[in-house]
């Protein structure tokens, strides 16, 4: 039931649209934009069959337990350690690997019955794929970004394909124009297609107010690449981007069908504005675990480079380092409360503590730049001015291993090897890439505190200043009713 890394390839080979550099792509697998994250997710698929802690079995065969849905605290935990196993084997951090994307069917779930009053007929869709993920294993991601177009007229004022629509229905299913930006879009199986962040309480936007699944290699989805970071320079001197490049794309849906049995919804904001509320509650936690391996990373190059240079025992650079550590420290104390004090859905899954959780994505993304500065700052100046590979290779390369030995125990080669990974991980054009991927990957900053802000029970705070403050006992009720009207 899980699929080996050479069915995942095989899976690719569906005469899929994807464009790079401006021209057709006609192998992704071995396209030198897309091979080396094509490759990691493969390695992925193998490592599953090479580590039985990485799967779970039940009547229907061997499943990855990254995609099952969580009952329990102990699921939450092999979850964490199957990432963190995955994230060492494969060498570095990715984001989009599809355990991080398939917690937003959990979410659907959760509102099934919400869904259900809105439009009955899709409701059993929801159940269907969310086992499918598991028996059939596919790599499975989301789109939500559009590309939304001029933003200060009304929606029924602009070109109706800047946002996805649904243009009429068949009985085979509906047809839907529009497009996406998507992470990973161009080497995935499939993508959950959802409304992207807004109010949707304007009935004019119902036509946009769609979620369905796509298959990536369905005709007329079309998927037009950025410029890779795996096509600008060898591993040797960019050993993050060169290896790890998750490509997005604007993925096109030029009248694409999606059938009947893969709608969950549509022409209803209702249930669009439903699932952007719900819609991070099981996914974040993957994506605060990625931004964990971040400072991890960031933490290890900024530790090498102070015990290489000999300046560890520097207080400065210890108190450094330990602000480095509390942000870290940070971030696993979110994830391990939200488990810890985890509730259950409503669809009875396992669900990790909200407020906590998007409390705890707040202080990873809002602290990432402040880290990433404070790791620089450790590492210094010789990142932005360290020649490439060649030049230690080439005829002065006698130079270069001169001035680039510090002792004994530390050679040219192994200081070159860590300022190139510190420049790509701090200060190269795909290092700044990711720290604005990090910003809105799962929906931009003030989204994240409003989920905070909805998820948090305030009623303990109002309570506590209630009695200090001696207000009177109608006060709790009176502030209900207002908040009602």
């Amino acid at each position: 039931m899980i699929r080996t890394g050479t069915e995942y390839l095989e899976g690719l080979k569906d005469g899929r649209e994807v464009y790079v550099d401006g021209e057709r792509v006609h192998d992704v697998a071995s396209h030198p934009a897309l091979k080396p994250i094509v490759a990691a997710k493969a390695r992925m698929y193998d490592l599953h069959h090479e580590t039985p802690s990485l799967t779970f079995a039940d009547a229907d065969g061997t499943h990855s337990l990254l995609q099952a849905p969580p009952l329990t605290k102990e699921d939450w935990q092999k979850k964490w350690d199957g990432v963190d196993l995955v994230l060492r084997d494969l060498g570095g951090t990715v984001t989009r690997m599809g355990d991080e994307t398939v917690g937003e069917m959990w979410s659907l779930a959760d509102g099934r019955d919400v869904l259900a009053s809105i439009d009955p007929r899709f409701a059993g869709n929801i159940d269907r794929h969310i086992r499918e993920v598991v028996t059939k294993d596919p790599f499975h991601v989301s789109a939500n970004t559009d590309p939304k177009g001029d933003r200060s007229r009304p929606v029924d004022q602009r070109d109706p394909d800047m946002m996805i629509r649904v243009v009429r229905e068949t009985d085979a299913g509906i047809v839907i124009r529009g497009a996406k930006f998507e992470t990973a879009a161009p080497y995935a199986d499939q993508a959950f297609l959802k409304p992207t962040v807004g109010a949707w309480t304007d009935e004019k936007e119902s036509q946009h107010a769609v979620g369905c699944i796509v298959k990536m290699g369905a005709p007329g989805v079309k998927h037009i690449c950025r410029a890779s970071f795996a096509t600008q320079g060898s591993a040797t001197d960019h050993p993050i981007g060169a290896r790890f490049d998750e490509v997005e794309a604007l993925v096109v849906f030029d009248d694409v069908l999606i059938p009947w049995e893969d709608v969950f919804f549509y022409r209803h904001t209702r249930a669009a504005q439903f699932i952007r509320g719900t819609l991070h509650r099981y996914s974040a936690f993957p994506y605060v675990l990625r931004l964990l391996h971040n400072a991890d990373a960031m933490i290890g190059a900024a530790m090498w480079n102070a015990r290489q240079t000999g300046l560890e025992k520097l207080q400065g650079v210890q108190e450094q380092l330990a602000e480095l550590v509390c942000y870290r420290e940070g971030i696993r104390a979110h994830l391990t409360a939200s488990i810890a004090l985890a509730e259950t859905s409503p669809a009875g899954f396992l669900m990790p503590n909200q407020s906590i959780l998007y409390a705890g994505r707040v202080l990873a993304c809002s602290q990432l730049p402040v880290a990433m500065h404070t790791a620089r700052e450790l590492i210094g100046g010789q990142v932005c001015v360290t020649p490439d590979a060649a030049q230690f290779a080439g005829e002065a390369g006698e130079w270069l291993r001169k001035f680039y030995t510090l002792n004994e125990c530390w050679d040219a080669e192994d200081r070159r090897r860590l300022l190139a990974y510190a420049r790509d991980l701090l200060t190269s054009g795909y290092a700044g890439h990711r720290l604005a991927f990090a910003q809105f990957a799962q929906a931009p900053h003030f989204s994240h505190l409003a989920a905070v802000y909805r998820s948090f029970d305030f009623e303990g705070p109002l309570d506590l200043v209630r009695r200090a403050a001696g207000l009177s006992d109608q006060v709790m009720g009176k502030d209900k009713i207002g908040k009602a009207a």
